[in-house]
């Protein structure tokens, strides 16, 4: 046992030499994980046995992500469980789900979701969590990753709204839905290496790689939207940097209305589709 402190310090110095931003930030959060305790109980405690803790540092220092090491991350209200067979849900992606607020405001007009590619089913949970009327299904070819979004529609006690298959997109879906959703891999192949390294070295390459362009699978999802939208649906999708001019002019090659919102740092992130208007 070594004082509460020096075990913090002492682990603000692996994650230091690792190159990680806040070590200290990360390394309250590492003892407290370590120890089972929340980070208020944490300084309760004079002195802890920091061994366990030391470990989970080293990992993290190897730039193993902090969420794959906790096991857990917030998305909007949630709190999901995540691993490695998931992409860890980001900030970024919670656009989506304030897009879709600003334009179906009103909570009971949404009854039907679809979740692209759900991975952890952070989108399809978090949209069911604002939309109390709705039924969601959420789909991703890797059975690990619909395995993982079933135990957290579980653990966010929404498990009676939702359902979630393995599927290659929707090949398999002949429904419309009032809501889309989407955060399909977009990064071009060749900018894979130069990712940080808690990415490129510990995601699944599969909900990353886009192919060449990147687009391969806006290309399937978008063609597929026109028979996928209920009248009036909106379909929303994810956008890399650089990217939302390009989706939107996709989707108008389908018949779709495009715009782009941003995320919190201006770049647009959220391309919000539906059925282009038709006058008589």
């Amino acid at each position: 046992m070594i004082p509460t402190t020096e075990a913090l310090r002492e682990l603000g110095r692996i994650l230091a030499a690792g190159g990680v931003e806040n070590p200290t930030r990360e390394a309250r959060l590492i003892l407290a994980h370590a120890l089972g305790v929340d980070l208020a109980a944490l300084w309760a405690l004079d002195e802890v046995d920091p061994e366990p803790a030391f470990a989970l540092a080293r990992r993290r220092a190897a730039r193993e992500p902090l969420a794959y090491i906790t096991g857990a991350k917030g998305f909007w209200s949630l709190d999901l469980a995540v691993s490695p067979a998931t992409l860890i849900p980001r900030p970024d992606t919670e656009t989506l789900i304030e897009a879709a607020l600003r334009h179906r405001p009103d909570r009971r007009t949404i009854r039907t979701i679809l979740d692209l590619g759900t991975g952890t089913g952070a989108l399809l949970l978090a949209a069911l969590a604002e939309y109390p009327d709705a039924f969601g299904i959420g789909i991703d070819r890797v059975p690990a990753a619909c395995a993982l979004a079933r135990a957290n529609a579980a653990r966010t006690g929404l498990a009676a709204r939702a359902a979630f298959c393995c599927g290659d997109w929707a090949d398999a879906l002949a429904a419309r839905f009032d809501l889309i959703l989407a955060n399909p891999p977009y990064i071009p192949s060749a900018d894979i290496p130069g990712l940080m390294a808690e990415v490129a070295a510990h995601e699944p390459a599969s909900a990353l790689d886009g192919g060449a362009d990147g687009f391969d699978a806006y290309r399937r999802i978008v063609a597929d939207l026109p028979r996928l939208l209920a009248p009036g649906g909106l379909a929303i999708l994810e956008a890399g940097i650089g990217q939302a001019a390009p989706l939107a002019a996709l989707a108008a090659a389908h018949g779709l209305d495009a715009t782009a919102e941003p995320d919190l740092a201006g770049i647009p992130r959220a391309v919000i589709m539906a059925a282009r208007e038709k006058y008589s």
